[in-house]
């Protein structure tokens, strides 16, 4: 005996009304990226993360304001991303899993939030769209990489902008209104990119009405233009001039040039999210060239595309607004302007974070419109295809989270895809160097150089490598390399860059070691003068008047050296050693006990100390 239709349809009738539930579907995807993320879950810090996360000076309670007062103070000037790694830091310190799983989670609830504006815009598929946009592999980057806490974090308030915004656009109340305007200055404090959003939001009025109208839609936009405006060019003025820079040679486009990088950035990033195959956390930089005429065919075919959408735009509105909201979402990354990654490559998959929305909705859009009207009488056909799809790219952004399992694994991936990366070899050298693996070190910096001869911090790198002076200054007598070769490239980085403070040290350091007391002191006191609150630089220039029988300079260096670092037991140590010479016995002893009272087991400072006792008991 067989059941019915109605008595089938019946049957699964609770099935379908539990899957109707937004809580129960919200529920699983974000239990889906958590799982998708799981090979990133105790990945360690990789590239600039300790850079970005709080530095020990930023992690009292001054340093909370400095964050958000001190231009230069980190990083990047995102306070309010630096504010949230400060708090990371009081609650689990340098563990990385707490940080992995904040990416994660804002990932998730960005995610939760592109379906309500979905919903609210009444576009198909808004949950298919909001998995694709959490599962896809050309997120990885953005969220299993600490330092791109600013794009999880301000894709949050970008998306709670919107939607905010779209409540006012319904009703004109001024909550929503102002709530909207909220959230995203605070998204601008986590990421200027998201200055785009007002722009976006005319994108989206325009498909919705077909029209814009000054009054309703760009007139309340104007303070979101200003404040978008405003913060944008704060950033790059703080990123040129007090932490980064984006300028030289590298970065001096024609206007033809830019035009052309436009085109074919706009095309690459389409192509990842329709084909997410040979994903690099370092693309290949091209060699963009007027003369080659085929370069032109990129930016030709997206005006091309551009001009068919605008064909269509009577009957369909939708590929247009879709095309326009990633093109404009993805402008201030589309080489107009001078953006610092860029030195490395014209892409990176972390740009499309946001931008990826449009086409996926779109996408998104179609894929359940055609299930819809194919599947009326197979109604598992949308969730098995739309299941597939979504597995697979699951299993991709799985597969990639790996390679942000530690530092050297993300560099030997990079450097497996893109062999030539002048970074990924300078990077991978400075890893080889800390293995003491130094011959394969100096082949990675000497290749670093092949491509990139004037880069003054492979220079400086294979500088250490030669003289095996390794990144613990402690350390830093240890073995005898071949000074002369080193001090060569230290010179060299100092000559492409006159400034570049870790070469000078580094110079001066392997001076010292060699004898040539006279330089390694004025090397020292150049650093100083540029850097007065180098307190490694003012501990090194005590040693060198040490060595050179100057105990009142030895002295004042070290004790500069303590009032910048107070628990520098190895300056309290020297500072120890220096007034013993002075015959100052008694403030030697001091300054031993000093050293023992923070480290207990300083053998040297014990030993010291019962010279200091023996001498006084026996002048």
């Amino acid at each position: 005996m067989t059941a019915s239709p109605s008595a089938s349809n019946g049957s699964l009738g609770w099935l379908r009304d539990l899957w109707a539930r937004d809580w129960l579907k919200g529920l699983l995807l974000v239990a889906a990226v958590i799982f998708a993320y799981q090979p990133a879950w105790h990945g360690g810090f990789v590239w600039d993360d300790e850079s970005h996360v709080t530095r020990p000076e930023l992690r009292t309670l001054g340093g909370l304001a400095r964050i958000w007062m001190q231009l230069g103070a980190t990083e990047q000037y995102y306070p309010l991303v630096h504010s949230v790694f400060w708090v990371e830091h009081r609650l689990w310190g340098d563990s990385t899993l707490g940080y992995h799983l904040v990416n994660i989670l804002l990932h998730a609830f960005a995610a939760l939030l592109l379906v309500k504006i979905l919903q609210q815009l009444k576009i198909p598929g808004a949950w298919l769209a909001a998995a694709i946009f959490a599962l896809h592999p050309v997120q990885v980057e953005s969220v299993a990489w600490i330092s791109e806490l600013k794009n999880t974090l301000s894709a949050v308030l970008y998306l709670g902008a919107a939607l905010a915004y779209l409540g006012f656009d319904r009703n004109r109340g001024r909550g929503n209104y102002a709530l909207a305007l909220g959230w995203f200055v605070l998204g601008l404090m986590s990421k200027t990119v998201i200055a785009t959003l007002p722009a976006a939001l005319l994108v989206v009025f325009w498909w919705q009405r077909g029209r814009i109208s000054w009054k309703q839609d760009v007139w309340p936009l104007i303070p979101f233009f200003v404040a978008g405006i405003g913060a944008g060019l704060l950033t790059a003025w703080v990123e040129q001039k007090h932490v980064i820079g984006s300028k030289g040679s590298e970065f001096g486009f024609s206007v033809v040039e830019r035009f052309l990088v436009a085109g074919r950035v706009i095309w690459f990033y389409l192509g990842k999210l329709f084909w997410p195959a040979d994903l690099i956390f370092i693309y290949p930089r091209w060699n963009i060239s007027p003369g080659a005429w085929w370069q032109y065919l990129f930016p030709a075919a997206g005006l091309l595309l551009l001009g068919a959408l605008a064909g269509l735009q009577q009957r369909w509105r939708g590929p247009l607004a879709g095309l326009l909201f990633f093109a404009g979402t993805l402008f201030p990354a589309l080489g107009f302007f001078n953006v610092y990654p860029f030195l490395y490559s014209f892409v990176a998959d972390h740009f499309q974070y946001l931008a990826g929305i449009g086409p996926i909705a779109l996408a998104a859009g179609i894929i359940a419109t055609v299930l819809s009207r194919w599947g009326r009488n197979k109604p598992f056909l949308k969730p098995v295809l739309c299941g597939a799809l979504l597995l697979v790219l699951a299993v991709l952004t799985w597969r990639q989270a790996g390679m942000y399992a530690d530092n050297e694994t993300l560099w030997q991936t990079t450097l497996a895809r893109n062999p030539d990366s002048f970074l990924a070899n300078n990077n991978i050298g400075v890893i080889l160097v800390r293995k003491g693996q130094l011959e394969a070190a100096i082949a990675h910096f000497q290749k670093t150089l092949q491509s990139r001869p004037d880069d003054p911090e492979a220079h400086d790198n294979l500088g250490i490598a030669l003289a095996k002076v390794h990144g613990d200054y402690a350390n830093k007598l240890v073995g005898m390399g071949r000074d002369d070769e080193a001090i060569v490239q230290f010179r060299k980085a100092l000559e492409i860059c006159p400034a570049f403070a870790d070469a000078r040290h580094d110079l001066a350091v392997i001076l010292l070691q060699k004898g040539q007391v006279d330089e390694a002191i004025a090397q020292f006191r150049e650093i100083l003068g540029n850097y007065p609150d180098d307190a490694m630089a003012s501990f090194d220039l005590g040693n060198a008047y040490f060595q050179k029988g100057q105990m009142d300079e030895a002295v004042a260096s070290f004790q500069r050296a303590l009032k910048i670092k107070p628990d520098d037991v190895s300056a309290r140590n020297n500072l120890g050693m220096a007034f013993l010479k002075k015959g100052m016995v008694d403030e030697a002893a001091v300054q031993f006990q000093k050293a023992l009272a923070r480290q207990p087991d300083f053998a040297l400072a014990r030993t010291n100390l019962d010279k200091a006792r023996l001498q006084k008991e026996h002048p």
